[in-house]
């Protein structure tokens, strides 16, 4: 299995003092910092954009995870290569439905723009969706929770998901996010994933972060 990355959850932090609290976590071991991105269209929640991850990347080298809840997210891939951003995560659910099927397409360019691309998939998305671009991506995001809010509850049942592509896919980067703390973290880890989201469980005030995010990687 591929190794440990920890990527916070930066919906989670101060937003007024995003600057200090990326490098927080930086110095604390974190891997990545985790970007959400929504447009109150694909889920129903509205957070940050291309100019906040462009103005982020002025302060930081760290590799810039950004999960991409957004429809049609093929029209922002060159703002997020111009941003800085490191890897575009895209649902399968917003280029894959009955009305489009653009997945390999996306994908292509994506990586033609320089940047990782990850596919995401819905709780009720099944695993076997993601199986015809395994071999085109550089991570699969099994999400935990339904995408849109932080601070839900962890989704267990998730976790044959998770199993079944670790058995397809042994050194695929395969990440799980929501609801990832350190009473659900040894759920995710056993299935298979490698790649750890965490925002309550690493930024809520009085927890010592650098501690959580070395336990994550035990």
């Amino acid at each position: 299995m591929p190794q440990a990355i920890i990527a916070p959850s930066m919906l989670s932090s101060d937003f007024a003092n995003l600057q200090a609290e990326a490098k927080r976590m930086i110095d604390a071991g974190a891997d990545w910092l985790h970007m959400d991105v929504m447009d109150g269209h694909f889920v129903p929640n509205i957070t940050i954009g291309a100019p906040v991850i462009k103005s982020l990347r002025k302060h930081t080298s760290a590799f810039l995870d950004c999960h991409m809840m957004v429809s049609n997210p093929e029209k922002w891939i060159d703002d997020f290569k111009e941003a800085g951003a490191s890897q575009l995560t895209i649902h399968l659910e917003a280029v894959e439905n009955e009305n489009r099927k653009i997945g390999h397409e996306v994908i292509k360019k994506v990586h033609e723009a320089g940047m990782k691309v990850a596919l995401a998939i819905k709780p009720k998305t099944p695993v076997e969706e993601v199986y015809p671009f395994v071999d085109e991506v550089d991570m699969v995001l099994v999400m935990t929770v339904e995408p849109g809010f932080g601070g839900q509850k962890f989704m267990a049942d998730m976790m044959p998901k998770v199993e079944q592509l670790r058995k397809k896919c042994p050194n695929l980067n395969i990440q799980v996010d929501g609801g990832i703390d350190p009473d659900t973290i040894e759920r995710a880890g056993k299935a298979g994933a490698n790649v750890i989201v965490a925002g309550s469980s690493l930024f809520k005030q009085g927890i010592n972060t650098a501690e959580t995010i070395k336990s994550f990687r035990s």
